[in-house]
């Protein structure tokens, strides 16, 4: 990525990822970072934490296209990561959900174009794919909107490309903290199904793919990063061990919206995907409203491929979980916390 003298904007740069995207480049030498969100304790926070002339601060929400064109003169690149993205939250809300994650992102990528940003990647889930509840359902759809959008671009100004990946290691949110915390207070650790899977991904491995898809991105790509994943009692077990605890697991049942395992790639995307080592790459289905080409078409491969998901991925065994988990800053700081007291 060409970032000398180059101004990044991060969408939702708040959040667990545009912590890690400041923590990545605010020792190289790029101009300015300008982090856009809705919530001013948390720019408060980092803005104290950070104390840097690099980063700017812009308060605005994606719904509102006029917040973002001011935040977005000037930039060179864009990363979107905002998004309501509790699947609970957006189960009760989906229509909150879809004005930020379907809406938000049409705003965002007008804004860029309008403004002759070079390139927008756009963050999404794997629970975009198949999705069965209403935070994959608007990724989904969200997604579909960004290719669409890919396609009206003029000429080369602004490319629009996205990336898809699983469940991040230790995020807000996420049911690594979960698990700490119910280990520290002495609970019962709650599993919602011993045999459910789910991706193991790091923060860096999220920027890793973000910087890819720039790299690597032409119009409406969409690209995955390869990832291992484990079963969610294997991941219990393994952090009971880890601080060495002796709390009991015990199986609250799948709750509502959950899937047994997630999806990276649909078989129908694996059918035309590029295989880039590390990466698949999922280039856009660029067909006209000719329904010609839908309905007299087929491709006999996609019956004879897998979907790329959580169950047949690399599975991880505890030793490798708990490898996997020591190299996470926050595991690091937990484990020392916990044996201080």
């Amino acid at each position: 990525m060409q970032i000398k003298n180059k101004i990044l904007l991060i969408t939702g740069g708040t959040g667990s990822f545009g912590n890690a995207v400041l923590d990545r480049f605010l020792t190289t030498n790029i101009k300015e970072i300008r982090v856009f969100s809705r919530d001013e304790k948390k720019q408060h926070d980092m803005r104290i934490r950070l104390n840097h002339p690099k980063v700017k601060f812009y308060i605005g929400d994606v719904r509102d296209i006029s917040s973002l064109d001011i935040a977005m003169r000037g930039v060179d690149y864009v990363f979107h990561a905002a998004a309501l993205k509790q699947v609970p939250s957006c189960e009760f809300f989906p229509l909150e959900a879809t004005k930020t994650n379907v809406f938000g992102t049409e705003n965002v990528i007008k804004s860029a174009v309008k403004n002759n940003v070079k390139k927008v990647i756009c963050l999404s889930t794997d629970k975009a794919a198949y999705p069965i509840n209403a935070m994959g359902i608007s990724k989904a759809l969200m997604e579909k909107v960004a290719v669409a959008e890919s396609r009206n671009v003029e000429g080369d100004t602004t490319t629009v490309c996205l990336t898809r990946y699983g469940n991040v290691m230790a995020s807000r949110g996420s049911v690594i903290p979960l698990f700490i915390d119910q280990i520290k207070q002495g609970l019962p650790i709650t599993i919602t199904d011993g045999n459910m899977t789910r991706y193991l991904m790091s923060l860096e491995d999220a920027v890793d793919l973000v910087l890819f898809a720039y790299d690597n991105g032409g119009q409406g790509d969409l690209f995955v990063q390869k990832a291992p994943a484990s079963t969610i009692l294997d991941l219990a077990e393994s952090l009971i061990e880890l601080f060495e605890a002796t709390n009991e697991i015990i199986i609250i049942g799948t709750r509502h919206g959950e899937k047994l395992f997630e999806t990276l790639c649909t078989r129908e995307e694996m059918a035309k995907a590029q295989d880039l080592d590390n990466f698949f790459k999922v280039p856009a289905d660029n067909r006209n409203l000719n329904y010609g080409s839908y309905f007299s078409e087929g491709d006999e491969k996609v019956s004879a491929i897998e979907d790329y998901n959580s169950h047949n991925t690399k599975r991880l065994n505890k030793e490798e979980i708990k490898n996997l988990l020591m190299s996470l800053d926050y595991i690091k700081e937990e484990l020392k916390l916990w044996k201080q007291k």
